[in-house]
C-alpha cells in the first residue's frame, strides 16, 4: 500500500470516528499531493518518496504558522497548528538526532574531501542524499556549516 493509499484509509477511518480536526488535517494533505500529482507539463501519480516531500512541506507551514500565531498572541490558532502537525509528522520519518546528523556530515564530508566553506555545495549535496527528509534542510546547512569551520 503506498503512503497516499495509507492516507486516504486513516482519512476514512478519522471521519468514521467523528475525529474532526484529523480529517481536516489529513484533507489537506490530501489535497496538496494532488496538487503536486498535477502540477508541471503532464500528470503523474506520486512516488512515495515524492509524497514524503509534499509531507515534509505542509509540516514546516504549520510550524511557521504556530510560531507567528504564538507571537502574535494567538495561542488558540497556534494550538490549531501545532495539533495538525502531529498528525502530519505521523507519517513522516523519524527525525535524526544532532549527532546522527553531525556522522552523515562527517561522512559527507569524508567523501567529497571538502575542506573549505567553497565546497560547501557539494556536502551539503550528498549529505541530503544519506538524510533522506529525515532533517530539515536549514538543519543539515548548519551542521556542514559547523564541520567546515572546525
Amino acid at each position: 500500500m503506498s503512503l497516499k493509499e495509507t492516507i486516504q484509509a486513516d482519512l476514512h477511518t478519522s471521519m468514521r470516528e467523528r475525529e474532526q480536526v484529523r480529517s481536516a488535517t489529513l484533507r489537506m494533505v490530501l489535497a496538496a499531493i494532488q496538487t503536486a500529482q498535477v502540477a508541471g507539463k503532464t500528470a503523474h501519480e506520486l512516488s512515495d518518496e515524492e509524497v514524503l516531500k509534499v509531507l515534509a512541506k505542509e509540516a514546516k507551514k504549520r510550524k511557521e504558522s504556530a510560531a507567528t500565531y504564538t507571537d502574535a498572541g494567538r495561542q488558540e490558532l497556534a494550538d490549531r497548528e501545532n495539533a495538525e502537525l502531529v498528525f502530519i509528522e505521523a507519517y513522516l520519518p523519524a527525525q535524526l538526532t544532532d549527532e546522527e546528523l553531525a556522522q552523515i556530515v562527517a561522512d559527507a564530508v569524508a567523501e567529497t574531501g571538502a575542506t573549505s566553506m567553497k565546497q560547501m555545495g557539494q556536502v551539503v549535496k550528498a549529505a541530503q542524499v544519506t538524510v533522506a527528509g529525515r532533517a530539515e534542510g536549514g538543519r543539515v546547512a548548519a551542521a556542514v556549516k559547523a564541520a567546515l569551520t572546525n
